[in-house]
């Protein structure tokens, strides 16, 4: 593993897109994931508002992660840091493959729910309007699945925090400096 107490820099770090849309989508999703838990708080009058706030923001989220999703296709990552085993090498592959499948799906259940719950997309200037009546029998479930997920993910978000802070504070192998705007 090397001397560990030794900061080791990666010589290769995240483009400036990835690392722009990595921290733009992370903050997204965790103001997004926020208003979800608020919908019960807010008046009935201006639960409507909020809640077309969330989808309408759900929907070009969903482009962002897309288009990140079309970029790391097309860009391999840095390689991790030297001396991790193959359980870590391969726990962070399968941890970052399940928040990239979440990212996805949880937006298509979302549309699913809003959509077969007879709303439009209101973006002010336009609006999407796929005129589907509501339909009882999917959006509730549909709802209720959207959420769940949305446990898995933030879930699956504060383990890829602490592992990063392992990274950080434990192995000192300074992963971090990958994902940070202006690192080292």
């Amino acid at each position: 593993m090397g001397d560990v107490t030794k900061l080791e820099i990666p010589a290769r770090r995240y483009s400036g897109f990835a690392q722009t849309m990595h921290w733009l989508i992370a903050l997204t999703i965790f103001c997004m994931f926020t208003l979800g838990l608020l919908f019960d708080d807010f008046p009935k009058g201006a639960k409507t508002w909020w809640v077309n706030i969330h989808v309408t923001t759900g929907l070009v989220l969903f482009a962002l992660i897309l288009a990140r999703l079309l970029y790391r296709a097309r860009n391999n990552p840095p390689p991790p840091p030297a001396g991790l085993s193959d359980v870590v090498r391969k726990a962070g592959t399968a941890s970052h493959h399940l928040m990239y499948l979440l990212m996805v799906v949880i937006p298509i259940v979302g549309i699913v729910a809003y959509v077969w719950h007879g709303r439009i997309f209101d973006y002010g200037l336009f609006q999407i309007d796929f005129h589907v009546p509501a339909n009882r029998a999917v959006y509730p479930k549909a709802e209720d699945i959207h959420g769940y997920l949305a446990y898995i993910l933030m879930g699956l978000v504060t383990l890829h925090v602490l592992a990063t802070l392992w990274h950080q504070f434990i192995r000192k192998d300074g992963l971090i400096w990958r994902m940070l705007p202006g690192g080292k």
